[in-house]
């Protein structure tokens, strides 16, 4: 394939979700595993809605690990910055969900957190001829809670700035992959010097920064292109270049939400990457591009499982000719 413009950095794992909603971890009979990581949804929705991805993460050389690299590559997501480690298992996360769908992360089994192979990935591995043609950096926060990992993220990250790619960060705020929270903020909050865009929800908004306005994060960084505030079904806030706005969320039926932020990202840089970041002065432009990633996610909560349901361009642009926020 050509070489990926979008290159996403962290986690794939399987979200195992509980068949029975309303139950605690140890009431649930029987689980489903679907593929999920935050930054391995958004390389997978990038390339459903056109635009090249690569995925750089590591998983086991295990049954598992085995399945998802193939997934990522039946979806066509470059696979070049996969690393496989020969002890450490593929992580599962069990995911409990209640009445209406909303998930809650219930913890990983057997295994404690910093035993999983995506811990592991190396930072003299990382290829740097992936960012020499890439023009977008993405990464989550859960890899800077380990030591090899946090290396790697920090590698990439001068790849990133010497190649000339924009960095994005989705905080993916998860108090369960992390031994101290406190350690969780001071170091999620050293990252954001460097980077250009940033998507966060209503709550790490909240966590990080004492407020959920964008403007105000945005304000407050004085170093981002843009910032976008995420808050499920009632909608999102954004902060793109001086352009601010509130989008409500699209009235849909939702089976499940796993995902739906991942999708949401997805959509913002699909149409970045088509439109260019200039196009962020335009307030109507800007609000577009908005009002497209939310479709994006929207159409990912109606049937279960992150990848699986992530749309077409086709999909998305049918869903917003018919539909109106």
């Amino acid at each position: 394939m050509s070489n990926p413009r979008v290159l996403c950095l962290g986690e794939i794992l399987f979200d195992c979700l509980a068949d029975q909603l309303g139950l605690e971890m140890e009431a649930v009979k029987s689980w489903t595993p679907y593929p999920g990581g935050a930054p391995a949804n958004v390389a997978c929705a990038l390339v459903k809605l056109g635009t090249p991805a690569g995925f750089i993460g590591c998983v086991g050389e295990d049954e598992p690990g085995n399945t998802l690299v193939k997934l990522l590559q039946e979806v066509g997501v470059e696979t070049t910055g996969v690393q496989r480690h020969t002890t450490a298992p593929t992580r599962q996360v069990y995911v409990v969900r209640d009445m209406l769908g909303d998930r809650t992360f219930a913890g990983f089994g057997k295994y404690d957190t910093a035993e999983f192979a995506d811990t592991r990935l190396q930072a003299k591995q990382l290829p740097p001829s992936l960012f020499e043609e890439a023009d977008f950096l993405i990464l989550g926060t859960l890899e800077l809670a380990y030591p090899e990992s946090k290396q790697a993220i920090h590698r990439a990250l001068d790849l990133a700035e010497q190649y000339d790619l924009k960095i994005v960060l989705d905080v993916n705020w998860r108090p369960v992959f992390w031994q101290d929270a406190d350690m969780a903020r001071q170091k999620i909050q050293e990252l954001l010097k460097r980077v250009d865009f940033l998507k966060l929800t209503k709550e790490e908004a909240q966590w990080l920064f004492d407020t959920t306005d964008a403007g105000a994060i945005t304000y407050r960084l004085n170093s981002v292109d843009g910032v976008l505030v995420t808050d499920g079904e009632h909608g999102s806030t954004y902060c793109l270049g001086e352009n601010e706005g509130k989008l409500s969320a699209f009235s849909i039926p939702v089976v499940d939400t796993t995902g739906a932020g991942d999708s949401f990202l997805a959509g913002f840089i699909h149409q970045l990457s088509q439109q260019g970041i200039h196009s962020l002065s335009d307030p109507e432009i800007a609000k577009g591009i908005v009002t497209y990633a939310s479709a994006v996610g929207a159409l990912t909560t109606i049937k279960p499982g992150a990848i699986a349901s992530q749309p077409t361009a086709a999909e998305v642009e049918a869903f917003l000719a018919s539909h109106q926020l």
